[in-house]
């Protein structure tokens, strides 16, 4: 047999600086072995672990379900209480063992086995085997998003109590701990509402108590693998108004605080707080209706991505938090490579494509979600296209309503400029590629350009690379972002940055009590894995 080798980049090399570099160091370091008081540098004396750590955040929970959650919240919160058998460090993506003991061994071109911990037990005191984990797996993947995602897996069988069988639909599948890291496990024979009301897990971490306004953890006292807890608890305060988090942090009543306004940067850095920007896949993305001319000619499509000034959306509606797209995926992403085209703010050459397309401006219909961002780009779209000779008209809607409207078939609208953001599940390319440009709803029905040939060989390739390892594989996803880029129909506009704020230094916290190891992600949630609390 031969190990299936990760081929994520260095942690170092993706964050790039020593701070990040160190937060996390101390992260993987942890062992729980460290004494519960020590000296500091300056011979002050200081208390580490046995306290709570407090969170503010940004997103109010809606489903702990691990089968079916897309909540921002309640995924960032299942990290630290429902294992994988790998999972995935959020902060550069790449997959460690969690249930597992190792790598996945590999037997032939489509079978693995992969073996459970000595030991590992949920918080309910049952003893984890491999009949959970294949009930997790069975379960999650009849779910439409995961079940996506999770395509190249055929099955997982139990061998015996602590070994799994895994079967690929893909030869080779270089993949597989990326895609597994997708399952949580928890006892099998749970119902639904029961995972959706208190999940149990084998994590460090177990629920305590939840409520619409809070959220408690404590350890799991059965918990025997490499990150146990160190603190008496995990509080979280779900404060979705932006002023309520940063008082809150302000007062110290908040150890770390989700989601920092671009106004308020400055303001909570020098009150003494560590800030960290951290740029992520999330995107504010256009999508074309190509069932509709000129939108089913790629050239009017490249028109107006030349047409868009994307800088000045940045700095006036992300306050400099964001970036231009120059692929498909950011430039800090393991396994970015820039697009053959770049979309850079060009009137002259917008006009110079309608023309080549046969365009007469007339009248365009923008739809946009009522997200805040969304809307601000939306009038900055129809300022630029007004300025070709275009009449643009915008509506605006909930997120439920304009897809509904959508996906109903009979809304003639011309393109929508929406947030989107897949990376809260992980960062391989083939994930983040699937989400929008998978054989789903997205390509199907909502662009109508699921039965192009453009469309076809974009597949084709994206099957193709998931046999694939290396240069060979970065080779196949390069063509796949050309020709996403090139054909323009989906596409980012921009990258946003996550800022996040966190007292780690005792002395500056106005409760004397800071946070050690923690380090802001560039998707939503908060990791406090191998995080603990200090006092001075």
């Amino acid at each position: 047999m031969k190990k299936l080798m990760n081929s994520a980049v260095s942690r170092r090399a993706f964050l790039g600086g020593t701070a990040a570099a160190s937060a996390l160091a101390l992260a993987a370091c942890n062992n729980g072995d460290a004494p519960a008081d020590s000296t500091g540098d300056e011979g002050g004396e200081t208390t580490s672990g046995g306290g709570t750590i407090t969170a503010g955040s940004a997103y109010a929970p809606s489903e702990y379900n691990p089968t079916k959650t897309s909540s921002a919240f309640c995924l960032g919160s299942n990290w630290h209480v429902l294992e994988g058998l790998y999972g995935t460090d959020p902060h550069d993506y790449s997959t460690f063992p969690e249930l597992a003991t190792g790598d996945p061994e590999q037997v032939d071109d489509t079978t693995f086995t992969v073996t459970i911990r000595e030991g590992a037990a949920f918080s309910n005191g049952n003893a984890v085997t491999a009949a959970d984990v294949v009930e997790a797996f069975d379960r999650t993947k009849a779910d439409a998003t995961y079940g996506a995602f999770l395509a190249p897996i055929d099955s997982l069988e139990a061998t015996d109590d602590t070994t799994i069988t895994v079967k690929t639909a893909i030869a080779n599948f270089s993949l597989l701990k990326e895609r597994l890291a997708l399952v949580r496990v928890f006892p099998a024979g749970t119902s639904d509402d029961e995972l959706s009301q208190q999940p149990v897990g084998s994590g460090p971490w177990m629920y305590d108590a939840i409520t619409d306004n809070t959220v408690d953890l404590v350890p799991n006292p059965n918990y025997n693998g490499s990150f146990p807890a160190e603190d008496a608890g995990l509080h979280y305060d779900i404060l979705v108004d932006a002023t309520a988090r940063m008082t809150a942090q302000q007062q110290g009543t908040t150890l770390v605080m989700e989601s920092v306004t671009a106004d308020a940067i400055d303001l909570i850095e020098s009150a003494g707080c560590k800030v960290d920007q951290v740029q992520g896949f999330g995107t504010r993305f256009i999508m074309f209706n190509t069932t509709k001319a000129p939108w089913d000619n790629k050239v009017a499509r490249q028109a107006v991505m030349y047409a868009i000034n994307t800088d000045k959306m940045i700095d006036n509606i992300f306050n400099g938090l964001a970036a231009t797209a120059s692929s498909y995926i950011p430039k800090d992403f393991p396994n970015f490579q820039e697009a053959a085209t770049v979309y850079t703010y060009d009137q002259e050459k917008a006009k110079s494509l309608l023309d080549e397309a046969g365009v007469t401006p007339g009248a365009l219909k923008i739809r946009c979600t009522d997200n805040t961002q969304a809307s601000g780009m939306a009038t900055q779209a129809k300022q630029d296209l007004d300025a070709l000779g275009f009449n643009c008209e915008i509506a605006e809607e909930t997120s439920a309503a304009t897809y509904a409207a959508i996906d109903g078939g009979t809304d003639d609208f011309d393109i929508l400029i929406a947030p989107g953001d897949p990376s809260c599940w992980g960062a391989d390319p083939d994930l983040l590629l699937n989400w929008w440009y998978g054989d789903n709803v997205w390509q199907q029905t909502r662009t109508g350009w699921g039965s192009s040939d453009e469309f076809k060989q974009i597949r084709e390739l994206m099957t193709a690379a998931l046999g694939q390892s290396g240069d060979e594989q970065q080779a196949t996803w390069k063509q796949v972002y050309d020709l996403i880029a090139d054909n323009a129909v989906l596409y980012p506009l921009i990258h946003v940055q996550t800022v996040t704020a966190s007292w780690a230094d005792a002395s500056a916290s106005p409760t004397g009590t800071a946070i050690e190891g923690f380090a802001g992600i560039g998707t939503t949630g908060m990791n406090f894995i191998g995080c603990k609390t200090v006092s001075a």
